[in-house]
Formats: C-alpha cells, structure tokens, sequence
C-alpha cells in the first residue's frame, strides 16, 4: 500500500523544467548528518540510510552541502578536487550508490557547488 505522503499530487519532475518552484528540498549538511562508521563524522553512507525517511517525508529533492576533497580549514567550502569525494565521506562509488538510490526512491540530487 503506498503512503499517503507518496500519493499526493506532484508534477512530473522528468519533464516540468520548473519543478523546483514547488518543491520541497530537503538540505544535508553531511559532516554532522549520519554517521555510518561510527568515526563521529557524517557520510554519504549515512545519507543513503535516511533516504526512505526522506522521501517518506514527502521531499521532492535532497541538496547536499560540500564533500568534494578539501582541506577542511572552511569545513568542506573551501574545495581543491570538484572531481572527487573528501575520504571522510566516502568514496565516488558511495556518490553514485546514493544518487541511484535516491533517484530510485523518486528523489532528485543537488549538490552545493563552491566556485
């Protein structure tokens, strides 16, 4: 049976390019948000363990704060690899399993891109 939150009316976010005018986003900050190996740091692990959650909430999308590789003396906004997850978080396999697992829970993935 599908959960009253799931069954509401909501546009098709595949073709309805102003889908996030409506939207409900759901911001992770990943540092503090789960951890899943228990090394007191948020992970993208973690997020992937909460997403049924998420979408159960009703949330449309999931935006994550910074991840990429960094130094950390600005707490991830200060990137130097856009190309890579920071180790504390993950792995770019870890990445790509919570974007799939997120889109297959009908979730869209945004990401906090620091320029």
């Amino acid at each position: 049976m599908q959960s009253a939150l799931k069954a509401s009316s909501k546009p098709d976010l595949a073709i309805d390019r102003d889908w996030w005018r409506g939207a409900v986003i759901y911001q992770i900050y990943p540092r503090s948000y789960q951890d899943s190996n228990g090394d007191g740091i948020g992970d993208l692990k973690g997020i992937i363990g909460r997403l049924p959650y998420i979408a159960a909430l009703g949330a449309d999308a999931i935006w994550i704060s910074p991840f990429f590789k960094s130094p950390m003396k600005d707490f991830g906004y200060d990137v130097t690899d856009y190309c890579d997850v920071d180790p504390m978080f993950g792995t770019l396999a870890d990445f790509d399993a919570l974007t799939a697992e997120a889109h297959r829970l009908g979730l869209k993935v945004m990401i906090d891109e620091v320029l």
